[in-house]
């Protein structure tokens, strides 16, 4: 990225942060609006998002659903498999909801309301504070990496230059040789 190293940093940061947050599915638009506010890289944001991917989300929702749960005071343990089902269980309440606009359905929002407040709510509190630690991890270990990679890239493309002038430096003597 041509960014400099402390605004990639940032973006990462941006992005580490956001993959503690349940919006599934506005993660990138969030890193990018987030890097946008903290004046860091967006696309560096955007694919620091990755660190939440499948491998890590179980961990993750884990962490900061307890956490919220603990913070708000709530009674009860949250195993995993709950939360994801409750995710999954909220999808499909919130299409059924959507299409009961275009049908005689009725829109039932109960178990929407309980999903919130049990899960949702807990996973947004409990991930700000992981979150907040990995994203300012993650500009604190990136920031003097990028840095030292983009001053490597600098030399190299630098003795590269050096080398194709002293090359063309080389041929244009060897043809004023000949010309003389």
């Amino acid at each position: 990225l041509p960014d400099p190293p402390h605004k990639i940093s940032r973006g990462i940061a941006a992005g580490a942060f956001i993959s503690f947050t349940p919006f599934f599915g506005f993660h990138f638009a969030l890193a990018a609006m987030l890097a946008w506010v903290m004046r860091g890289n967006m696309l560096a944001a955007v694919l620091a998002t990755f660190l939440g991917n499948p491998i890590t989300f179980p961990f993750i929702a884990q962490v900061a659903v307890e956490g919220g749960v603990w913070i708000l005071g709530l009674d009860g343990h949250m195993p995993l498999h709950r939360i994801i089902g409750s995710f999954s269980q909220a999808s499909v309440e919130l299409l059924s909801n959507f299409t009961a606009m275009f049908t005689s359905k009725v829109a039932e929002w109960d178990r929407l309301r309980t999903f919130f407040h049990r899960v949702f709510l807990p996973y947004l509190v409990g991930g700000i504070i992981p979150g907040i630690l990995l994203g300012i991890g993650s500009y604190v270990l990136s920031r003097p990496v990028i840095a030292a990679y983009q001053k490597g890239r600098i030399k190299r493309l630098k003795k590269r230059y050096e080398k194709r002038v002293a090359e063309e430096q080389a041929r244009a003597d060897a043809v004023a040789a000949q010309g003389v």
